[in-house]
């Protein structure tokens, strides 16, 4: 399926000719019909020769009526362009061209229309005219097809030069982040809110869930239907109509957009590049009320041009630009640049980042994936498709690195672990990312907690005080001359466990577990602290610690001034 938009100067025919070719009004008011005049967009659609389905956006003509037919061209595959040959090229002619050019349509079909109404010369001229006027544009080459819409010259060859330019203009392509800009939002009786527009970058689906932007609302498909068929899935690249549930059409306008809320990130502050129209008489600053139009939507913006001062007629920049309200971009989006003080379009160019994190004054924007992983140096690789659409695999846990930056944090984690001594580098203490790239260090390894090198020999291996805590198991000596720091590491390690102060062997619990109960089978109603002491053959200092930590550990439990069996007793 494709959408292609008409454009061309008021009243040359161009809602004439899709009637003609549609069968269908697109002039739905009824001021628009008294007028004669095209005010707001309009849509219909055809079946070409092949049985392919070409929907049509039909957009006003006249200069008033600007940002209406920015509205209808922000998403279509191309173009039907439209001169009257009673009248030749005309202003609006020139500025339609331009906006199309900005916006990066590539492909379209010119159509001369009201031939039944000009004599052969004319027809002629206007012909040379065209040919003029599109000469190194997109449009330079395009078929040129006479017509005359009240007696049917011309529709069928141009329906066949539309045919061969939905052949050659690019398809949508499906990356499955849906996004609809909204031209129209009303309700409809006995459906409630419903919104038109043409989807881009993935399918709808009946049932979706979906965020209605900027104001962030949520809605769910109820559904949807492309040209009043109904259908469960709509692909990027058609015209929908959504039927939505839990939003009001009042709480909907144009300018609004439909994006799963996961998937995009919101922003404010873009950065672009700026192609200035060569026929102004002025260069651009940041000086003047700027409007920026960006897929169906008009917001006015400040702008400030990153390097120069200004931007000269002619001549290309960067800008960064700041929006009034958050709105889910991608690098590549198409936007038109207008001044509302001098009612000029000044010109039109390309998202490049939708989240700059560079002061303005030394940003060097572009469409890099490596730029922005570069200067944020860590991204979540979902955050990084969020800000440009494409998909990385990360390099370290959940993130993608700058390669310098990865190289670097390896190397000063080597350099602390060595720092630290034989002991290791304690993971705990680190930041994440530097835990996150431990075991990429080929010469060291992860033991209880602490990275230490692969060849290094562990201090606390034999280490004299557990040997002595194992001799005397229940009567402990004191860690007199014990360094701090190594009991502290044989306490976390679970070789030495301390009880209120006082330190035993791990095996030393063991053993006065194993001790508990050989007393239960002798004293099954209990045992007292005394028949506990005796056994152990130690003092009361002693006795208490090793009860409270059966205890606490479940081996033993407390009635009174007995212990009974807890779930965790070994058996003997």
């Amino acid at each position: 399926m494709h959408v292609v938009a008409t454009a061309g100067h008021v009243d040359h025919g161009k809602s004439t000719l899709v009637q003609a070719l549609t069968g269908t009004d697109p002039d739905r008011f009824a001021e628009e019909k008294a007028r004669g005049l095209t005010i707001d967009l309009g849509f219909a659609a055809t079946t070409l020769p092949s049985g392919a389905t070409l929907s049509l956006v039909d957009v006003p003509g006249h200069v008033r009526f600007l940002k209406n037919m920015l509205a209808g061209v922000g998403a279509v595959d191309a173009c039907l362009f439209v001169v009257a040959a009673t009248e030749g090229w005309k202003p609006q002619s020139e500025e339609h061209l331009q906006i199309l050019e900005l916006l990066g349509i590539s492909h379209g079909v010119i159509a001369l229309t009201k031939v039944g109404l000009a004599d052969d010369d004319l027809v002629e001229l206007a012909s040379l005219e065209i040919a003029e006027r599109v000469e190194g544009s997109f449009l330079d080459g395009a078929p040129v097809v006479s017509t005359d819409a009240p007696t049917g010259v011309g529709l069928e060859d141009l329906r066949v030069a539309l045919e061969d330019l939905v052949a050659a203009a690019p398809t949508a392509i499906d990356r499955g982040r849906p996004r609809l800009w909204i031209d129209r939002a009303f309700s409809a009786r006995g459906a409630g809110t419903v919104v038109t527009g043409t989807l881009s970058g993935g399918p709808l689906r009946v049932n979706d869930e979906l965020g209605i932007y900027p104001a962030g609302t949520g809605a769910r498909v109820r559904s949807l239907e492309n040209h009043y068929a109904s259908h469960q899935e709509l692909p990027p690249g058609t015209r929908c109509a959504v039927n939505l549930v839990g939003v009001s059409h009042d709480e909907v306008e144009r300018g609004d957009v439909l994006v799963r809320p996961n998937q995009w990130h919101q922003t404010m502050v873009f950065d672009a590049s700026l192609k200035v129209l060569n026929h102004l008489d002025h260069p651009v600053s940041r000086r003047g009320a700027h409007v920026v139009y960006l897929g169906s939507g008009e917001h006015p913006v400040r702008m400030r041009i990153l390097g120069p001062g200004a931007l000269e007629p002619g001549s290309e920049g960067s800008v960064r630009i700041h929006l009034p309200c958050p709105l889910p971009l991608l690098p590549g989006d198409r936007f038109v640049l207008r001044e509302s003080g001098r009612s000029e379009t000044v010109g039109g160019g390309e998202v490049l980042d939708v989240d700059p994190v560079q002061r303005a004054s030394i940003a060097q924007p572009d469409r890099s994936v490596d730029r922005v992983i570069a200067e944020r140096r860590w991204i979540d690789v979902a955050e990084l498709e969020r800000l440009t659409g494409q998909y990385r695999s990360p390099d370290v846990g959940q993130w993608v690195v700058d390669p310098k930056v990865l190289h670097e944090t390896v190397e000063q984690l080597r350099t602390a672990m060595h720092v630290a001594g034989p002991m290791g580098l304690e993971l705990a203490g680190l930041e994440q990312f530097e835990r996150a790239v431990a075991h990429l260090l080929g010469d060291a390894e992860i033991q209880a907690g602490r990275l230490v090198p692969t060849d290094a020999i562990d201090p606390l291996s034999n280490h004299p005080f557990v040997t002595a805590l194992t001799a005397s198991p229940f009567i402990p000596p004191q860690p007199d001359g014990v360094d701090r720091g190594e009991l502290r590491e044989l306490v976390r390690r679970g070789d030495v466990i301390e009880v209120e102060g006082i330190f035993y062997a791990a095996s030393a619990i063991t053993a006065a577990a194993e001790l508990a109960a050989q007393l239960l089978v002798s004293h099954p109603d209990g045992f007292t602290v005394s028949a506990f002491r005796e056994a152990a053959g130690n003092t009361r200092k002693h006795t208490m610690p090793l009860l409270a930590h059966l205890d606490g550990t479940g081996v033993t439990r407390r009635r009174g001034d007995i212990r009974i069996a807890g779930p965790r007793l070994p058996r003997v």
